[in-house]
């Protein structure tokens, strides 16, 4: 995960310094263990890896990932919350999903940790109980307007370096 951060903030070093300034140091072990028990899900190592270099934004720029948040392990348990509250209150039990094969077919379910936002209630995340078609760690996109889910990598470390080599094929 080192490499790629270090792919990564050069870029952004270059093309948004503002979101190069609005990371935020490592997450210690104590915040990652404070998520964990709030989520009561243990996090893929590969994730914890990349909170350990830098524990998401602090919100105030662009977002790093073509425009979306990352979220801080602070933000990932409050984001997590808002949608868990939901669920629990009822809020999802009309709405129809239309997963990928591999995808759970829920609106949104507690094992989805939710790592970025755009700001209107959009995320990426890691699905922690995939369908049996599916990969533990596999990373999905949910809508929070669509039902559309879909499977976007096989795991976290896919993901983040196909998006590193995505933005800079050109250094």
């Amino acid at each position: 995960m080192n490499k790629e951060w270090q792919k990564l903030e050069t870029w952004l070093a270059s093309n948004q310094p503002a979101s190069l300034l609005d990371l935020n140091p490592p997450a210690s072990d104590s915040d990652i263990q404070a998520l964990e028990e709030t989520i009561g899900i243990h996090l893929p190592a590969d994730f914890i890896a990349t909170l350990k270099i830098h524990n998401g934004q602090k919100g105030q720029a662009r977002g790093i990932f073509s425009g979306l948040e990352f979220l801080s392990t602070q933000r990932i348990q409050s984001e997590w919350m808002v949608w868990k509250n939901l669920l629990e209150s009822g809020d999802f039990s009309d709405a129809e999903a239309l997963p990928a094969p591999g995808v759970q077919k829920a609106w949104w379910t507690p094992a989805w940790i939710l790592f970025t936002n755009n700001g209107a209630g959009d995320h990426l995340c890691i699905d922690m109980n995939p369908a049996s078609q599916g990969l533990k760690g596999q990373i999905i996109a949910i809508w929070h307007d669509d039902g559309k889910r879909s499977i976007k990598a096989d795991s976290f470390a896919q993901w983040f370096g196909t998006f590193t080599q995505s933005i800079t094929k050109n250094l």
